[in-house]
């Protein structure tokens, strides 16, 4: 009897809603979790070449915790290409949506699927979202 690999398709990719509260959570630690969700690494069927992951939603993106002296120092570099046309902005002035953003791309893998994962992440500052539809109650 031959066995053989069973390829996944794009119709046998089911996309589910997450929902995590980032209220006292490392930022560190939970972009590495909202990426593997991205990706769908939790999934038995998940594959490198496929956007396999799934929705996730994020509340109170302006609770999430950085570590060490991160709050003073961390700082955002840009560059317009022109002579002096640096940017630099610290972390306390950039808004925490895009802190978490910035933060779950750079986790992510550097290929075509980046932004279409990217759009899968809703981040939401309070603690109230849109998306309660998507979430069965019991």
């Amino acid at each position: 009897m031959q066995q053989t690999t069973k390829s996944t398709k794009p119709i046998d990719i089911k996309r589910v809603w997450h929902i995590l509260d980032l209220n006292d959570q490392v930022l560190g630690r939970v972009a590495v979790k909202i990426a593997g969700l991205l990706q769908g690494k939790h999934k038995p069927y998940y594959s490198a070449h496929l956007d396999c992951g799934d929705y996730v939603v994020v509340t109170n993106a302006n609770q999430v915790k950085l570590t060490g002296r991160k709050k003073t120092q961390k700082t955002y570099f840009r560059h317009s290409g022109y002579p002096g046309g640096a940017r630099v902005t610290p972390i306390s002035k950039v808004d925490p949506a895009k802190v978490i953003a910035t933060a779950v791309s750079g986790m992510l893998p550097k290929n075509k699927l980046r932004t279409p994962r990217l759009n899968r992440l809703k981040i939401f500052v309070g603690p109230e979202h849109t998306y309660q539809d998507k979430f069965k109650t019991l």
